[in-house]
């Protein structure tokens, strides 16, 4: 089998959670990506809504299961020598659809060849393939090594966050909020008598407009003590939606250069947009009237090809202190609107 060699690789991804405009909730999912030739797979699927199947949310003897199936030391899980490369964010169910592959060896290489989209049991490549996409022929000691390394604790960890400041409604219903959507949240006053091994389980802290700098600082120092490299999030406003985006932003440790969103800024009645890749983004507005309601406006919801974009705002949902969270399926960015 001929193919050109390609290099493989494995990165930290997410798929954003969120508490959308219509109030639906979007659940929030850690997993480790695959990277080909540099650049992330699911990306040359355009507009996928999917996470691979090491996700971080699973029980360990799973995971451990799906590593050792992509090394090809268990028998294919589907028909014709396929594996699920990319599946729902939601369940596991084929139904749903998935991204199936077949991969096998050749000699020491392996090889990932004939993607699908796949919703029985029975990939059909003619009427549902994707045909610009693969073979792809991996150096079998790359492959090896860069799964291997998931067997040695390698594997993403589960995001918590800890809520700073008084017990106020804010911020219950924040946590409320992040637990439905899958990411773990506690409230405290501070952080002075949490133990260390517990402040390793959180990716970020979040203060309450009520937390002064010394407290914050204290926060800090805390974590810094236990070796805890954890985002701090500085509340733009008491808006749940909005607190809830600018957490899925602090929780993405995916490199920089990998991410789909790259830029987001706002002012004079535009958003200013960039993506790496052809995706669906959805951009929203938030703002606070007279009397503290929250009034909210769906700005954009379509597809965009890579590159830079300016998308219109209506004046009237970005008058006052407003902001602005543009959304792809595993991106999270949000902005001031700046007057």
């Amino acid at each position: 089998m001929s193919a050109e060699y390609a290099t493989f690789g494995l990165a930290p991804a997410m798929r954003a959670g969120g508490v959308l405009a219509n109030g639906d909730y979007q659940v929030h999912r850690d997993f480790v990506d695959f990277v080909v030739d540099g650049r992330p797979l699911l990306f040359r699927l355009s507009d996928l809504d999917a996470v691979s199947p090491l996700a971080s949310d699973i029980p360990p003897a799973i995971f451990t299961a799906q590593v050792r199936s992509l090394l090809l030391e268990t028998d294919a899980p589907l028909e014709g020598g396929r594996y699920v490369i990319y599946g729902c964010p939601e369940c596991e169910d084929l139904a749903c659809g998935a991204v199936t592959a077949v991969i096998e060896k050749d000699g020491d290489d392996f090889v990932w060849r004939d993607f699908v989209w796949q919703a029985d049991e029975r990939a059909d490549p003619e009427l549902n393939g994707y045909h610009g996409i693969g073979p792809f022929r991996f150096r079998g000691d790359e492959y090896r090594r860069a799964l291997g390394a998931l067997l040695d604790g390698g594997r993403a960890q589960r995001r918590r966050v800890l809520l700073i400041g008084p017990r106020v409604a804010v911020l219950a219903r924040l946590a409320a909020a992040l637990r439905s959507i899958g990411i773990g949240a506690e409230i405290a006053h501070d952080a002075t008598d949490v133990p260390a091994d517990e402040l390793r389980r959180y990716g970020a802290v979040a203060y309450g407009p009520a937390v002064g700098e010394r407290e914050r600082a204290a926060v800090r120092q805390s974590f810094a003590r236990a070796g805890v490299d954890a985002a701090h999030v500085d509340g733009l406003a008491p808006i749940v939606p909005l607190l809830v985006a600018q957490i899925e932003h602090a929780l993405d440790r995916s490199p920089l250069d990998q991410r789909r969103l790259r830029h987001l800024a706002a002012a004079d009645g535009v958003a200013d947009v960039e993506v790496a890749s052809a995706c669906r983004v959805r951009v929203t507005t938030y703002r606070r009237g007279r009397l503290h309601r929250v009034h909210t406006h769906e700005a954009f919801d379509d597809v965009l090809e890579p590159g830079r974009h300016r998308i219109a705002l209506d004046p009237g949902a970005t008058k006052g202190e407003s902001f602005v969270v543009a959304r792809t399926s595993g991106s999270v960015l949000v902005t001031a609107v700046v007057r």
